[in-house]
């Protein structure tokens, strides 16, 4: 008999899920650079609501078009950022 739970994840769920989350954060980092605070807020609740939408998402496949799609959000949020001046690593 197993001593994993049921809900234990595979390796490559696992490894999937730290990528979303290392996302989710870089999202949330970059975020800090926005300096309306109105903006920054916006896009905090934007990011926070679609992976909370997307929490339950289990084909893998999805998953990383669903990353995919973020990441493209982050890259043009960045250079937006870089193109008005704000300092972005």
């Amino acid at each position: 008999m197993s001593k994993l739970p049921k809900a234990a994840l595979s390796l490559k769920q696992f490894m999937l899920r730290q990528e979303v989350l290392k996302l989710y954060r870089e999202i949330w980092r970059t975020t800090r650079l926005v300096p309306d605070q109105h903006s920054r807020q916006e896009l905090r609740a934007w990011a926070r609501h679609d992976f909370q939408a997307n929490r339950n998402q289990s084909d893998e496949v999805a998953i990383k078009m669903l990353m995919q799609s973020a990441r493209r959000s982050l890259t043009e949020l960045q250079t937006s950022l870089q193109l008005s001046g704000t300092n972005v690593k």
